[in-house]
């Protein structure tokens, strides 16, 4: 695979489990993350440019994009990746976790798409891959600011997409399940079901990168969930968020367990 690829968020996580198994593959991976040490110190394991990055900045993140390209050459795809995950009751949370979590994930990855795009389009070749979230189609009480979010982030790639469809440039979103990243510190897995791995998701962006298209759902056997949950009455649904402990996994979670997280992303 001989692409310029840049991964946001990439210090922990999907960023970090994409960049090592996209550079399996032959890719020129540069990382950027907000936490310039830690970018830094993955850059060092994965034997990758790291640079820090704060996606909620034009200004930073039109610097990331520029070094990668000093770096490694023209950017080939762009990974939205950056992300936090608030949980908690929605009259909990607060006005400042509302805006810090639709900013980074949402404002953030509209203003890497733009910035990426801007150099794509000119060239009519590229990708734009955003890790959404199932969160963003199935919702979830004690989820409401996530869910927001990543509902944001999955209408705005489509409408993206089908806008530069045309010109040479693909749009993408990834739809994730629970993962085990820091983002679910504190909380358990649904009934019966097994968290992915960083490990999984980055697979299925390493697939994506080979096959475009719109759309990647991990594990795929939820797609045909994602695609008819819409047409299911309202007892259903929430009979099946009962059955699997969905109405309660973000409301009753271990707050201990979950506070370096919670410290990191409000600091």
């Amino acid at each position: 695979m001989s692409k310029v690829i840049a991964i946001t968020g990439a210090a922990r996580g999907i960023g970090f489990a994409t960049a090592r198994a996209l550079k399996a593959k032959g890719a020129t991976v540069v990382i950027g993350d907000i936490d310039e040490t830690a970018a830094k110190e993955a850059g060092e394991r994965l034997g990758l440019a790291a640079f820090p990055v704060d996606v909620t900045s034009r200004e930073s993140f039109t610097a990331f994009l520029g070094k990668v390209e000093e770096a490694a050459g023209p950017l080939d795809v762009l990974i939205n990746n950056a992300g936090i995950m608030p949980i908690g009751p929605v009259t909990d949370e607060s006005d400042a976790d509302a805006r810090r979590c639709m900013d980074i994930n949402v404002h953030g990855v509209m203003l890497g798409t733009k910035l990426a795009l801007e150099r794509m389009l000119p060239r009519g070749t590229g990708h734009v891959i955003n890790i959404a979230s199932l969160a963003g189609v199935l919702f979830t009480p004690g989820l409401a600011l996530y869910n927001a979010s990543k509902a944001a982030v999955i209408a705005f790639t489509e409408a993206t997409r089908l806008e530069v469809q045309d010109r040479g440039v693909h749009v993408s979103a990834v739809l994730p399940t629970f993962t085990n990243t820091d983002l679910v510190a504190g909380t358990r897995s649904p009934k019966g079901q097994r968290n992915c791995e960083p490990e999984d998701i980055a697979a299925a962006v390493v697939d994506l990168i080979g096959r475009p298209r719109p759309q990647a759902v991990v594990p795929r056997k939820f797609a045909a969930q994602v695609r008819m949950g819409g047409l299911f009455p309202e007892k259903v649904k929430q009979a099946i968020s009962r059955r699997y402990g969905l109405d309660k996994i973000f409301l009753e979670y271990d707050p201990e367990a979950r506070k370096a997280y919670d410290d990191r992303i409000r600091s």
